[in-house]
């Protein structure tokens, strides 16, 4: 997918993702960040944490100096087994690492392993549900029979945002932020996508959901336990409390009460 970021629509979508990235972790705080593939993209460059760290599945030249990790590490793992303990990261970013990765289930289940209660998960992916997602599948019919050529990259299975949200959900996720964005005609020629740029002015009002990429920024959320004691020390508790010798039905016996008392020391 690196080559394809080179192209005119792939540099398109690229500036736009890079945008939401530095919009969204800039105001995210702690201690200890992940960005999870992608090492050409800098998803963490707005983020404040002191230690920052980029994985990927595959070595990569010069990955020690990749500008998402500026003097740190790049490690590279399998994204189903992060070397990690339970609980130890405030935000981790996930820049078309599900869509590429061939069980995005156990990644996104680690992910929930290792962030701490209130972490925040960020990511984005291609919308199979666009102009784009639409011209894709066009071109995979037309390419089994040795005609045409794919626009978006071959590798990786694209999942629909819908379908990311209840998958987020069912992990104990609550989604913070959701949004499309790149509404551009699939177009391969950077003079052609200038001239459609309006469209990304309007597309967020009036077709909304058919935008090229989305955008989810989701924290984890644990819930508390409240623990319930037996029924019986209730009642004790309730039959051994003090009663009110005055209340609403009693006051006239009361009253009663009193002016036989006064009676009896006169």
């Amino acid at each position: 997918m690196q080559d394809w970021f080179q192209t005119p629509p792939g540099q398109y979508l690229l500036a736009w993702e890079r945008t939401q990235f530095d919009r969204a972790v800039a105001d995210i705080f702690g201690f200890h960040a992940l960005q999870l593939g992608m090492p050409g993209l800098d998803c963490l460059a707005a983020n404040r944490m002191p230690h920052r760290w980029l994985a990927d599945s595959v070595p990569q030249p010069g990955a020690g100096q990749t500008a998402a990790a500026p003097g740190g590490t790049c490690l590279v793992t399998d994204f189903a087994a992060l070397p990690f303990p339970a609980a130890s990261l405030d935000l981790v970013v996930l820049p078309h690492t599900l869509e590429l990765n061939a069980d995005p289930h156990a990644t996104l289940r680690e992910v929930e392993r290792v962030l701490v209660p209130e972490g925040r998960v960020v990511i984005c992916g291609l919308n199979p549900v666009s102009l784009w997602g639409f011209r894709q599948r066009r071109a995979r019919l037309l390419h089994r029979v040795g005609w045409g050529e794919l626009f978006l990259p071959e590798a990786g299975d694209f999942i629909g945002y819908w379908r990311m949200r209840d998958w987020l959900r069912l992990l104990g996720f609550e989604v913070e932020v959701g949004h499309f964005g790149c509404y551009r005609p699939a177009l391969s020629r950077e003079q052609w996508l200038r001239r459609f740029e309006w469209m990304d002015w309007i597309g967020p009002r009036w077709w909304p959901i058919l935008g090229a990429a989305y955008f989810l920024v989701a924290v984890k959320r644990v819930r508390g336990m409240t623990l319930l004691g037996p029924a019986w020390k209730t009642a004790r508790a309730l039959a051994n409390g003090p009663v009110s010798v005055l209340n609403s039905h009693g006051a006239g016996r009361a009253n009663v009460l009193d002016d036989w008392t006064k009676r009896s020391e006169d």
